[in-house]
């Protein structure tokens, strides 16, 4: 985890040179990349308890996510890189998985910018991420970040809502039944930042999310569909996820899970009803 740190180092002393919301300007064509190597049993096994997937079998659906981070990290906080990483705003995620991932298998990684386009709050790009075992695809994710215009960075509770992808099934987040009712700590972005490596200061402390415009600590965005999809029956069965999210979950909450029958739909609802995460798998 020392080069995420690292990135999130140069993140923080690059960002102000950069313009947010900035649509006329190049992607770097570099692919970062990462040799095959096996998933350490330690750290998948602390991830798998605090987002509630099973501790044996192959690889939660999230996890390549996870290991793929701190390249997509460094791309991001690269001089090429056209955006401040500070402020962006993580909107949604596609992940393809191909076949099962196991934790034996040398995962080999590679992150890329994929398109940088224009959004009615700013610019959002999209990162794509490939995990292959062998030289075979066996995972592939896409990944949409919003750099807000500079008159709208500051923090309201509420995240910009991306495109809907067109083979998405339609989500009714307000109609779908209540499964589960989860109660979370106010350390828990701490906890899943220990075990992610994803320790940005707006899910560490009050003190410094406050600094970033929220009243409190937000969850992470990537625990809150990675718990959602822990509740997903026959995950080997699954053959695309789409999540959105839609507001963040100041920390400490409850929140209720509710889901369709099958989990093809599900969303991730606050109090009075809020909308905080919607998603859909198809099998």
């Amino acid at each position: 985890m020392t080069s995420l740190s690292a990135s999130l180092v140069r993140g923080a002393l690059s960002s102000p040179f950069k313009r947010a919301g900035r649509v006329a300007a190049a992607l770097p064509q570099e692919r970062l990349s990462r040799p095959g190597s096996p998933v350490a049993p330690g750290p998948l096994a602390a991830y798998a308890r605090i987002c509630g997937f099973p501790e044996s079998g192959p690889l939660p659906l999230t996890y390549p996510h996870v290991l793929a981070f701190p390249l997509t990290m460094r791309l991001m906080t690269g001089r090429a890189f056209p955006l401040p990483v500070l402020g962006l705003v993580h909107t949604w995620i596609e992940i393809t998985p191909h076949r099962s991932a196991l934790p034996g298998e040398p995962l080999e990684l590679c992150v890329y910018a994929q398109e940088l386009t224009p959004h009615r709050r700013g610019a959002e790009v999209t990162m794509a991420t490939e995990a292959r075992v062998g030289g075979e695809l066996v995972w592939e994710s896409r990944s949409g970040y919003l750099s807000r215009h500079r008159q709208e960075a500051t923090a309201t509770g509420q995240t910009a809502s991306p495109p809907p992808a067109p083979a998405a099934a339609p989500v009714t987040p307000e109609d779908l039944p209540a499964r589960a009712e989860w109660t979370l700590p106010g350390d828990l972005g701490r906890r899943y930042g220990a075990v992610s490596g994803d320790r940005n200061p707006i899910h560490l402390h009050p003190l410094s999310a406050r600094l970033f415009g929220f009243p409190r600590a937000i969850a992470h965005g990537m625990w809150t569909v990675a718990r959602c999809l822990a509740e997903v029956p026959d995950q080997a069965e699954v053959c695309s996820v789409r999540a959105e999210f839609k507001a963040p979950v100041l920390l400490p909450a409850t929140v209720t899970y509710a889901a369709d029958p099958t989990g093809g739909s599900f969303a991730l609802r606050g109090a009075k009803g809020r909308v905080h995460l919607v998603g859909s798998v198809t099998r």
